[in-house]
């Protein structure tokens, strides 16, 4: 049995999120999607409204669980015994990051736990949950770029009535 983990604060879950967590899922007999705590950032929706989310909008995926965690990736990884660890990459930007922190993370992992990359689909490659938040906070149209259901949290979070 293959575990694999998706990490990210998730804050809020794009549909370039989703997209990963599909494919991902298809490719691993277990996924869980790991919600990051920064302590330091003050995020638009608790861990817990978050996790919440992510469970409503990957319901009908069997093998995908969510947990939320706080300090070094690999502690969690070596913790939990993942086998694989599943990062997105949107552009060349995304990948320049990624590879440092696969490397340090190979070094820290105490398994033989590999990170994998998967290209987010073309159509949600300019996606970021910042953007998402700054489109829907000043009462742009975000439907496409986030689940429906979170898209509604997210209007209901600013007051914003549709």
């Amino acid at each position: 049995m293959i575990r694999a983990l998706y990490t990210g604060s998730f804050d809020p879950m794009t549909n370039g999120h989703l997209d990963i967590i599909r494919r991902a899922a298809s490719l691993f007999d277990e996924l869980v999607v790991g919600v990051i705590i920064n302590p330091q950032k003050q995020g638009l929706f608790t861990k817990e409204e978050r996790a919440s989310q992510i469970r409503e909008v990957t319901k009908d995926f069997p093998n995908v669980t969510v947990d939320c965690f706080q300090g070094l990736l690999a502690d969690y990884v070596n913790e939990h015994g993942f086998d694989i660890v599943v990062r997105g990459i949107r552009s060349t930007k995304d990948f320049e990051y990624e590879i440092p922190m696969a490397q340090m993370n190979d070094r820290l992992f105490k398994s033989n736990t590999e990170s994998v990359f998967l290209m987010t689909d073309p159509k949600y490659s300019f996606i970021s949950s910042t953007m998402v938040k700054e489109v829907v906070s000043l009462g742009g149209d975000a439907r496409g770029l986030v689940p429906d259901y979170i898209l509604a949290k997210m209007e209901e979070k600013y007051g914003i009535k549709r």
